[in-house]
């Protein structure tokens, strides 16, 4: 009977530590580990409960064991965060690809097949974006996240284009064109410039290197958008919960 209320109180007092200490690591990993879930960090959070889960579960675990393990964790997915910004083929290591799976209407057979998804699958992540009618989709993309993204066709988008027998001549369809300072020159026929085109756009807008550049996108009517890479954080709204 002692030792059952024994190891009551330690569960009781692994609980009241743990979890706090849970709280400050899941807000220290960052919001993106909470919401998104990538597979790393799926596999992160699935790891911290099987530590949280074998500690409070087995009153012979070491409690401090525990506890360092769940810190290192939090570090390791802190660092491996940083290292997918500062170096994007390490990124693409550690994650996967944005996969397009329904273009014009008509699904990539191959496409889902490289990623093991079935036709009913889509249909049902469809259905959740209230896509009823694949013919209705311009474009389906799978995210490294596994959520799927939907761009609807123009006549078909929401706004009551249809309903107000309105003709939408173009998609709303923005081309990466930089990323982080990296010119991604195949897209230069899709949308038919060329990079002196380009670096005179830059040159107007202030820019004079690529690499002052952290995202650039271009559109089908020759857009250009830029957003810079020493952007001030402190000229950003504060948006509170």
């Amino acid at each position: 009977m002692l030792e059952l209320a024994r190891d009551l109180l330690i569960l009781v007092g692994r609980v009241i530590t743990i979890l706090p200490l849970l709280l400050v690591v899941a807000l220290f990993m960052g919001k993106r580990s909470i919401g998104e879930l990538p597979v790393f960090d799926l596999l992160i959070l699935l790891t911290l409960g099987s530590v949280v889960g074998a500690d409070i579960a087995e009153p012979d675990v070491i409690h401090i064991h525990t506890i360092v393990a769940i810190i290192l964790i939090g570090l390791l997915q802190k660092l491996v965060a940083k290292w997918k910004i500062m170096n994007r083929k390490f990124g693409k290591l550690v994650t996967f690809e944005p996969t397009v799976v329904i273009q014009d209407g008509s699904f990539i057979i191959e496409n889902l097949k490289n990623m093991q998804y079935s036709i009913d699958n889509i249909l049902l992540m469809l259905r959740e974006k209230d896509v009823f009618d694949i013919s209705n989709v311009k474009l389906g993309i799978i995210e490294a996240n596994g959520q799927l993204t939907v761009l609807r066709k123009p006549e078909k988008s929401p706004v009551t284009i249809e309903d107000l027998q309105l003709y939408k001549s173009k998609v709303d369809l923005a081309y990466p064109l930089i990323v982080e300072g990296n010119l991604y020159r195949e897209v230069f026929e899709v949308v038919n410039i060329n990079e002196r085109w380009l670096k005179t756009k830059l040159k107007n807008l202030g820019f004079t290197d690529y690499e002052e550049v952290f995202f650039a996108s271009i559109d089908e009517r020759k857009n250009l958008h830029v957003s810079k890479r020493n952007m001030d954080a402190t000229q950003v709204p504060p948006i509170y919960h």
